[in-house]
């Protein structure tokens, strides 16, 4: 024990506020599965790699660990064993949904007390261990990892989809006394010759068939009909009841709720609630099964193909943490960029910051390190059970938690849009370059907007800085429609029956198109123009003054239907290899066209409905937007505003501050929210300091007062002015030829953001590689017609 003595005053125990991780090294992704093992000091808590114990007890004379280390055993099946869970949930790695790691097995855990620099091993527990080592292994011991405590705080702020509400009906419901009675089997649709996806109307017993699904599937839409035409608002749906409860449909709060007085309206029409068993499929599980049979899921995850796995630096996967596909993904699609790869990899770090676990640069290095170095990515031991050796992968759990902190959305374990997450991660990068080189600068693109004064056809330019490229998607443009109206007749025919996903007939749109839609004149209604003092017609353009090295470009298949629910686009869009934008080059002021003259009068009076602006924003939207759906609507009301909004969501101005028609700035185009100068200008800087971080952060004021930090060096320096009179901030853009190859692209399977699965493919040594979550392989049938955001490579 002479080899512990000199290090006992560093010894502590974590019972105060300390932070104790044992489950991941703050460094690497080394684990106590791993081959080596985790050291845990026993001085600052930190979770170590065996790689770095030793340097980080040069750094910090801290020469005690505790080593964890665990081997997986397995269970024997026995006939007493629960049977395997089936999914009731469209998610994965939540309770209830896909569990890829559910294993049958037990872990084997040796501990013992590590000293530096002698590397001298003390077996624990040892009844020769000084009081102050046995109290801190303990503790060490019994305390919760914050990776863990993090994953439960996400876990709890995540909606499932299967919280209900009790229906407003419920207590008063009206039931006809008309004599009629339920029998237990044997039921039809009244209208149609359904037997499947039945619903059963509370109020006179009516048995009729359910919603159409999307894929062609489900009923025949005659329940919802009935309810249009009777006002009958509750059903429930046959063969979901169990005395635990049902599947309930309000119709016209448009939901599943509780009724908590079920078995007595059951009762009604005479069946005994308590009697019965569930013989068909709830909602939720039907859902799980048209996402899985509908074809897109096979098809982007190449089932059926036999995909060579691979392994080695490039290679290594990403464990899901629930629904973390989307990071997965995202990140995968970022490390195959050679600026992402020189910035964030490295052999060492030089130093150990306060806290490493909420350093964005240590984590995106280790990161970058773990999924580059090919450290995590080796082929299993042949000979020995898979599901007894170490997961493949990394699991990046402090990543996840670091990044999505303190954001409504990235820290649950909700289903994510991969393209927010990747404009999240543009901005996070934006807060922590700080006047260093930003990978990010080569997404980094000039948009230039025109709009002509169709009258005086005088022209006004503005410009912005984009990190993707949107593109609409105009189903108008459908090659195959012959097709696909055969197909959908055949769908009709088929009464309800889920399709062979071989079958399946998707519009085929060209991305040409799509390109050609983005680019197309827009008009823009009650335009007001400073040529002609008022209103009128205006056509509105938009290009790229820029052409960066790689071109994040992002279909927009996610939409509002008329009934105002969101949906995904089921299309196959035809996408090049290579791909030339040298078409919508923007060029700023051209030879012959007259600037729109600048006003400097005050802003024209204008009413507006206030108790509508309060309506949306209560609903969600931004403020200013709200005036402007308003204003644009002229007062009309709730509904034309919100149709506004909905059609306008799109536009880059959507959340920048309303200006009644006749205002001019002093600076240009640019208004700065008065609210939001105020804020910034209340921690210390000046009025110009505020508007300068306000103007290059879209009026966000979370944004703004990181961009300050990270811009202390453009802080006092002047803004450019361009044609047209718009100032924009003075930043440099890589530029080159619109020429592109395709290099990376994300697919999403499901039928919303909220649900579903992501993958991605990349390009790598002539060679499409699929990243399926852990999943590394050969690709053999690269799905890039079916996906959401594609990565293209500058020529």
């Amino acid at each position: 024990m002479e080899d512990l003595m000199p290090h006992l005053a560093k010894i502590k125990a974590p019972f105060g506020q300390e932070k104790v991780y044992k489950e991941e090294c703050a460094f690497s992704f080394d684990n106590p599965e791993t081959e080596t093992g985790l050291y845990v000091c026993m001085s600052t808590f930190l979770g170590l790699g065996k790689k770095y114990v030793e340097w980080f007890y040069n750094k910090t004379g801290n020469a005690v660990f505790l080593h964890i280390r665990r081997i997986r055993k397995e269970i024997e099946k026995t006939s007493e064993s629960p049977p395997e869970k089936k999914p009731t949930k469209l998610a994965i790695g939540v309770e209830g949904g896909f569990n890829p790691d559910e294993k049958q097995f037990e872990f084997e855990e040796t501990i013992s007390i590590v000293i530096l620099p002698k590397w001298k091993v003390i077996p624990y527990p040892s009844p020769e261990l000084p009081d102050i080592a046995k109290i801190s292994a303990e503790a060490i011991m019994g305390a919760e990892d914050p990776l863990k405590a993090a994953e439960a705080a996400a876990m709890a702020n995540t909606w499932e989809g299967e919280e209900r509400k009790v229906s407003k009906y419920a207590d008063n419901l009206k039931q006809l006394d008309n004599g009629r009675k339920i029998p237990p089997t044997g039921w039809k649709c009244e209208m149609c010759d359904l037997t499947a996806n039945l619903w059963l109307n509370l109020t006179d017993g009516s048995i009729l068939c359910g919603r159409r699904f999307f894929d062609g599937s489900g009923g025949n839409n005659h329940a919802v009909e009935y309810y249009k035409k009777t006002g009958y608002p509750l059903a429930v749906k046959l063969g979901t009841i169990t005395p635990e409860g049902a599947d309930v449909y309000s119709y016209d709060e448009d939901d599943m709720v509780l009724d908590p007085h079920l078995d007595k309206h059951l009762a009604h029409f005479g069946i005994n609630i308590r009697a019965l068993e569930k013989t068909e499929k709830t909602m939720m599980e039907l859902e799980i099964d048209i996402n899985q049979k509908v074809g897109e899921w096979d098809v982007i995850q190449e089932a059926g193909s036999k995909l060579c796995p691979l392994y080695g630096p490039g290679h290594t996967g990403m464990r899901n943490l629930g629904n973390s596909c989307y990071l997965n993904s995202t990140m995968q699609v970022l490390f195959s960029i050679p600026d992402f790869e020189k910035r964030y990899t490295t052999s060492s770090f030089e130093s150990i910051p306060n806290d490493p676990t909420s350093d964005f640069t240590l984590q995106m290095t280790k990161l970058g390190n773990g999924l580059l170095s090919g450290d995590y990515s080796k082929p299993p031991v042949e000979g020995v059970d898979e599901r007894l050796q170490p997961p493949s992968g990394i699991r990046p759990q402090m990543f996840k938690t670091l990044v999505g902190k303190g954001h409504p959305e990235f820290s649950t374990k909700r289903q994510q849009d991969a393209q927010e997450f990747f404009l999240h991660i543009i901005n996070i990068l934006e807060k922590n370059t700080r006047g260093t080189v930003n990978p990010a600068d080569c997404f980094k693109f000039q948009v230039e907007d025109r709009v002509q004064c169709t009258q005086s056809n005088k022209v006004k330019y503005a410009s912005r800085s984009e990190y993707c490229l949107s593109l609409p998607i105009p189903m108008e443009a459908t090659t195959n429609k012959d097709e696909v109206a055969m197909f959908e007749a055949k769908k009709l025919e088929a009464q309800g029956k889920i399709l062979d996903p071989k079958e399946i007939v998707r519009p085929k749109i060209p991305m040409s198109t799509c390109i050609e839609s983005f680019a197309a004149f827009e008009t823009v209604e009650d335009f007001y123009s400073s040529a002609i003092k008022g209103k009128t017609l205006a056509k509105k353009s938009t290009r790229l003054s820029t052409f960066p090295d790689y071109l994040m470009v992002h279909l927009k298949k996610f939409t509002i239907g008329d009934d105002w629910v969101p949906k995904k686009l089921d299309i196959s869009v035809d996408v090049p290899d290579n791909l030339d934008l040298s078409s919508i080059r923007g060029r700023g002021l051209q030879s012959g066209e007259e600037e729109l003259p600048q006003e400097a009068e005050a802003p024209q009076e204008v009413q507006l409905d206030e108790s509508v602006v309060f309506q949306l924003v209560e609903m969600g939207f931004p403020m200013e937007a709200c005036k402007k759906a308003v204003f644009n609507t002229n007062n009309s009301g709730l509904e034309s505003a919100m149709n506004w909004v909905m059609e306008h969501m799109e536009d880059p101005d959507f959340n920048s501050p309303f200006v009644p028609p006749g205002s001019k700035p002093k600076s240009g185009s640019f208004v700065p929210s008065e609210e939001g100068v105020a804020m910034v200008m209340a921690m210390g800087f000046s009025r110009d300091q505020a508007v300068k971080a306000l103007k290059n952060t879209d009026n966000n004021v979370e944004r703004a007062v990181d961009w300050i930090f990270s811009h202390t060096d453009e802080l006092d320096t002047p803004m450019e002015t361009e044609a047209g009179g718009d100032t924009v901030p003075n930043t440099t853009y890589r530029d080159g030829e619109g020429k592109y190859k395709l290099v990376a692209f994300i697919s999403h399977m499901g039928t919303s953001t909220m649900v579903g699965h992501y993958v991605c493919h990349i390009k790598k040594e002539g060679r499409w590689v699929i990243y399926n979550d852990e999943k590394v392989a050969l690709s053999e049938h690269p799905p890039r017609d079916l996906a959401y955001l594609y990565l293209y490579q500058r020529l």
